[in-house]
C-alpha cells in the first residue's frame, strides 16, 4: 500500500516518531510540487492558530485554508480539495458532523479528522456512520493531533482509546449497538439538524430562512416538524436536546 500514502515520501510510515526524509521530499516536490494540504475549520481564532502552529511545524505540511463555520469548511474543501480536513464538531451555521458528510460527497479523497470538547458515545457512532476515520478530543491535541494526521495521511484511521473501545464493543455486541444507536439522528433529516443547530444558537425563523436560502414559512414548517418529531414544546427543550446530542457544545 506504500504508493497510496499521502505522506509518502514525507515521512516513513508506521514509525510514530518518524522524521521527514528531506531528500525524498525535495525529489517529490521537484516532480509534482507536493505538500500535505490541510484545511482547518474551527470558529475560535485561538484554536485555529494553535492548530496551524502545530501542523506547520511539521516539514512538508501546509494549512491551505481556514474556515470559521461548517458551511465555509464545505465550500473550501470543495474548492481546495485538501488531503486532510480538520473539523471542530460545534461550529456556527453547520456542525462538524454534517459538514463532514457533505465533504465526503464533494471531495471524496479528503480524509477527515473531527475534534470535540467532550466524549459522547452517540457522537462517536455518528462519526463512524458518516465515514469519518479520525476523532480526537481537543484537550489531547498536543499529544494526538500529529499522530492522527499522519495516520489519516497514510489512509489509516485514528480514534481515541475510548472511541476504539466503543467500536470494539459494538462489534462484540452488535445488538446493543443497534439499540443504543436508535437515536433522533435517524429521524431528523440533515436539513432539520442544521435548523436545530441554528435555533439552539439563538436564531429566529427569519435568520434561519436567510442563512439557508429558504422562505420564512418553510423555516417555520421545519421548526414545527422538528418539535413534533422530538416531542419538545419550547426552544429551551430544543437547546437541551442539541447539547445532549452534541449538535452544539456548551
Amino acid at each position: 500500500m506504500g504508493g497510496n500514502s499521502i505522506l509518502e515520501p514525507f515521512a516513513r510510515r508506521n514509525e510514530p516518531g518518524a522524521t521527514l526524509d528531506r531528500e525524498a521530499v525535495e525529489n517529490t516536490e521537484a516532480k509534482v510540487g507536493a505538500l500535505l494540504q490541510i484545511l482547518v475549520a474551527d470558529d475560535h481564532d485561538l484554536m485555529r492558530r494553535g492548530l496551524r502552529s502545530l501542523l506547520e511545524a511539521q516539514p512538508g505540511w501546509q494549512v491551505c485554508g481556514e474556515a470559521h463555520t461548517g458551511t465555509e469548511a464545505v465550500q473550501m474543501a470543495e474548492q481546495l480539495k485538501p488531503h486532510i480536513a480538520i473539523l471542530d464538531i460545534a461550529m456556527p451555521e453547520m456542525n462538524g458532523l454534517d459538514a463532514a458528510k457533505q465533504i465526503r460527497q464533494t471531495s471524496t479523497k479528503t480524509e477527515i479528522l473531527v475534534l470535540s470538547m467532550h466524549y459522547s458515545d452517540q457522537l462517536i457512532r455518528d462519526i463512524v456512520d458518516a465515514g469519518v476515520r479520525g476523532y480526537i478530543i481537543k484537550s489531547d491535541s498536543d499529544r494526538d493531533l500529529i499522530v492522527a494526521v499522519r495516520a489519516l495521511a497514510n489512509h489509516k484511521p485514528f480514534f481515541t482509546p475510548h472511541a476504539t473501545e466503543l467500536m470494539l464493543n459494538s462489534v462484540r455486541d452488535p445488538h446493543a449497538a443497534i439499540e443504543s444507536s436508535g437515536s433522533i439522528r435517524e429521524r431528523l433529516t440533515p436539513r432539520e439538524r442544521e435548523i436545530v443547530q441554528l435555533i439552539a444558537q439563538g436564531r429566529n425563523s427569519k435568520d434561519v430562512a436567510e442563512l439557508l436560502g429558504i422562505s420564512v414559512k418553510t423555516a417555520e414548517t421545519h421548526r414545527a416538524n422538528i418539535m413534533r418529531k422530538l416531542q419538545v414544546h419550547t426552544v429551551s427543550e430544543l437547546v437541551r436536546y442539541a447539547l445532549r446530542n452534541k449538535i452544539i457544545e456548551a
